[in-house]
């Protein structure tokens, strides 16, 4: 299976932030269009369990048509602490690189 679907099917089933940008022009009296206001706004999309029933079904752990609501809740909780946990180390890691090219200077 495509490594991408099931990290973006993952990313779902998890939950995320993410960034919008609302921006507005105007045209000017030269007819020249200009930037008048420019937002950013940070969103949350919240966990969803049939991403992760689709991310268990595809990725071949278990036939999940046969777990009970309890049974993929736990899942999506092992999951999800799992994520947390490699989201840290890859963080840790990232921040000693940094670290690093820091002292380098």
């Amino acid at each position: 299976m495509d490594e991408e679907i099931l990290n973006a099917l993952l990313k779902r089933a998890k939950g995320y932030s993410y960034k919008e940008v609302q921006e507005e022009y105007a045209v000017k009296d030269d007819g020249e269009i200009a930037l008048t206001k420019r937002k950013v706004l940070e969103k949350y999309c919240p966990p969803d369990s049939s991403a992760l029933k689709t991310y268990m079904e595809l990725n071949g752990d278990k036939d999940v048509s046969e777990l009970s609501d309890e049974e993929l809740e736990k899942e999506k909780m092992r999951l999800l602490k799992e994520l947390e946990k490699q989201e840290e180390e890859k963080s840790n890691a990232e921040r000693k690189e940094k670290s690093k090219r820091g002292a380098k200077k």
